[in-house]
Formats: C-alpha cells, sequence, structure tokens
C-alpha cells in the first residue's frame, strides 16, 4: 500500500476565500409562480404595477356615510339616515349616495360614490330602514384610500432579496401572478469508493452504507440548491472521471466524496490536476485535511473527505458559504455570537485550525465530537466554533465564538445568556 506525505497545508480561511473567489454566481433566471417562490432569491426587483387598495374601501363592518350629515349627532339628538342598500366586499354600490342616505357595507366593499366614512355597527341603532348615529364621522373614519398600503411602482421586494410571506403577499395582492427569480444551483454528489453500498441494499463483510450522500443533500438543499447524487464509483481513476466529466456538463458544481487524500487509491488529486487548475489540497484544519478543489474552465468541482463527519463538518463552513454564493443569496449562512462551554474542554492543536461542531444546552453548548469516523460526532449539532492553531485549551464555564447555523441547518441563534446571581 502506497502512501505519501501532503505538501504545504492552505490555511484554513485561505481555502476558504479561495474557494468563494472561484464562485461564479449563476446569471439564469425562473419565471416562478407567486405561491410556488418561498425562500427564491428574487433576480430582478418588483414594483407594484397599481396603488394597494386601487379604490376607497371600508376597513371595518358598519355604515357608509357623508359625513357632512352626522357632524350634528349626539347621543342625546341621534342623526337620523335612510339606508338605501348594502356593499359586500366583492360589490360595488350602483348609485351616488345622496343628502340623507346611508349603505350599509363590510369589510374591503368598495366605498359608494359621495360617502367619506364609515361607522361601525355597535355605535348607531336600526329599525327598518332607519340608521340612528350616536356621534359624528369624520371623513376618512374606517377607510383604506387608494395607495394606502402601497403605492405604485412603490419596491415590494429587492434583487438579492429571499422571499418571504409577506413579500409573497404584497406581489400577489397587486395582481403580479409570476416573479423573476435566481435559479437554484444544480449539484452533483459523486461518491467514491470500493466499499461503498448504496441504502437499501444487502450489507456485505467489509462494506459500508454510504451516507455522505444524504447529509450533502440537506446542506445544498438548505441552501437553496438542488442535489443529484450519483451511485457510488468504484477506486478506478477512469470511471471517477468520467463520471466527473458527465455531471460538469448537466451540474453547476460538482463534489466528490472519499479518494482526496494521499493514499494508493486516492485518484482525486491527479485527476483535478488533469481537469483543471487545482485551488489547494489539503487544508491546515482538523477535521477535513483531505480537501480540495479546482476550477475547470468556468466550473468548480471540489473533492470532500470521505468520513462522514469531516465531510460534514467541511461542508459546513467551506461549502455553505459557496453554494449560497453560487445562488445568489447573501452571507455565509451562519451568524456570528459567543457562548458559555457547558461542559467538558476542547483542545486545539499546533499547525491547525480545530472545527469544533456544538449542541445547544439549557444556557450554553457542547460538544459531543469523538473522531472524524464517527457519524455520531455531529449528532444534533447546530453550529460550530473554530478554534486557531496553538496548544489552547478551553474549559467549562469560559466563553468561546460560536458560529450559529442559520435555519433549516440550525437556529440562527444560539441559547440565553446565563443570569448572574
Amino acid at each position: 500500500m502506497e502512501m505519501h506525505a501532503f505538501g504545504r497545508l492552505t490555511p484554513m480561511e485561505v481555502a476558504r476565500r479561495r474557494l468563494l473567489a472561484a464562485v461564479r454566481p449563476l446569471e439564469r433566471v425562473d419565471e416562478v409562480p407567486v405561491g410556488e417562490a418561498f425562500g427564491r432569491v428574487v433576480a430582478r426587483t418588483v414594483r407594484s404595477p397599481q396603488p394597494v387598495p386601487a379604490f376607497y374601501r371600508a376597513t371595518w363592518d358598519g355604515y357608509a356615510v357623508r359625513s357632512v350629515d352626522t357632524r350634528s349627532a349626539t347621543p342625546a339628538h341621534p342623526t337620523a339616515l335612510r339606508l338605501v342598500g348594502e356593499v359586500f366586499a366583492e360589490q360595488s354600490f350602483a348609485h351616488r349616495l345622496r343628502p340623507g342616505e346611508t349603505v350599509a357595507i363590510a369589510t374591503g366593499g368598495a366605498l359608494p360614490s359621495g360617502s367619506d366614512g364609515v361607522v361601525i355597527f355597535e355605535d348607531v341603532r336600526r329599525r327598518g330602514t332607519e340608521v340612528r348615529l350616536r356621534g359624528p364621522v369624520r371623513p376618512g373614519d374606517r377607510l383604506a384610500a387608494p395607495g394606502d398600503d402601497f403605492r405604485r411602482g412603490q419596491v415590494l421586494a429587492k434583487a438579492g432579496e429571499v422571499l418571504t410571506p409577506s413579500a409573497l403577499a404584497m406581489i400577489a395582492a397587486c395582481g403580479v401572478a409570476t416573479v423573476a427569480v435566481r435559479a437554484q444551483p444544480v449539484v452533483a454528489i459523486i461518491p467514491n469508493g470500493n466499499e461503498l453500498l448504496v441504502p437499501g441494499t444487502r450489507p456485505k463483510p467489509g462494506r459500508i452504507f454510504e451516507s455522505n450522500n444524504a447529509s450533502l443533500s440537506a446542506v445544498i438543499q438548505a441552501a437553496g440548491g438542488v442535489p443529484h447524487p450519483f451511485p457510488p464509483v468504484p477506486d478506478e481513476a477512469r470511471r471517477i472521471e468520467a463520471t466527473l466529466r458527465r455531471a460538469l456538463r448537466t451540474s453547476d458544481l460538482v463534489l466528490a466524496t472519499g479518494g482526496s487524500s494521499v493514499g494508493e487509491r486516492d485518484h482525486l488529486p491527479r485527476i483535478f490536476a488533469r481537469m483543471g487548475k487545482v485551488l489547494f489540497h489539503g487544508i491546515a484544519v482538523r477535521p477535513g485535511k483531505p480537501t480540495l478543489a479546482a476550477r475547470v474552465n468556468r466550473d468548480l468541482i471540489v473533492g470532500m473527505p470521505g468520513h462522514p463527519s469531516s465531510c460534514l463538518t467541511n461542508a459546513f463552513w467551506l461549502l455553505l458559504p459557496a453554494l449560497r454564493r453560487l445562488g445568489g443569496r447573501p452571507g455565509p449562512g451562519w451568524s456570528e455570537a459567543e457562548a458559555v462551554l457547558e461542559r467538558g474542554e476542547l483542545r486545539s492543536v499546533p499547525g491547525l485550525s480545530t472545527v469544533v461542531p456544538l449542541r445547544a444546552g439549557s444556557f450554553g453548548v457542547h460538544s459531543v465530537y469523538h473522531g472524524s469516523s464517527s457519524i455520531s460526532s455531529l449528532s444534533g449539532a447546530v453550529g460550530f466554533t473554530v478554534l486557531p492553531p496553538g496548544r489552547r485549551v478551553v474549559r467549562a464555564g469560559e466563553r468561546l465564538p460560536v458560529r450559529w447555523l442559520l435555519p433549516p441547518l440550525g437556529p440562527g441563534a444560539g441559547p440565553p445568556r446565563p443570569r448572574n446571581g
């Protein structure tokens, strides 16, 4: 079994900057129905084509009146008006309201011509077609004027923003049926290794079930992308390279898992060098050192460690920002804060940055990490911390920087601060 040593390792942040600098945000645009656009990134700023509301409408159930007719109304001397019709939300009144007349109107109903205010049902007494008011109604009472909600030409969603329920409600309220959004990045995932089995097949001695497809697919979807997982490819350089080249033709980014280190069957470093310009091979980080990336013309391929915890940890700090940039999403995919280490201790090592996945507790954080080959090392992880190279020890009760993964990968914020006393 032939082994080789890594060359000079690339510092963690340098590797991330190189990868981000090589990512070109997608230029493709999809026209998506409003009802299917939640969470998508706006490609072109959306403006209101008309004012909303487009007409005067009632904001309460009551009676539409001419305010001038109600000026002298008091509890002791009510003003009597004659009921001449009714307006529901989908209707309009055909005639102009004349002096001394009123119309029953439902919330959202179009105000009859000639009226300029609404009195609620509870503030009047009605007998047949006579409605008595015990107080004056001011012009504009309980009305929404044209453009009260938003004016014609008003920005409803800016290019680059992620569409929220409220933004979609405004867009739909203007009668706009579709929204121009950035295309979702298609990301191929190609696991390689003779030992890998597809989940659901019969177990075999010495073989393991492939799991990186599932975890990376989740990260890709959380970043707004569309995963395209491939079945495992055997440790044969020609087959791996052919699969990578085929995936590049139909994907915006290609990920390969396993075969990225310096062993005899680690073919990715040589394949990447043949296919394009290698950005880095080997990162000064633990876990996840055997990671590499290359640019092939305008496309990117990234080789991830085969160990599940190393692969997913690197996906959080390295891939997530790149995936978001590819799809035009702002930010790296996490928020930064501080938290208390609830229990245990965390140790850094000389020469390598240490990424520690963290779980949130009742007042702080803790880690269950116990090895890059152990999938349970990331169980419940909703954030991570990065310990710089050195011989530092973080002990229980001390504060440490935390990067909280944004939803749906994490809460976006951490546990409450402990109270003094």
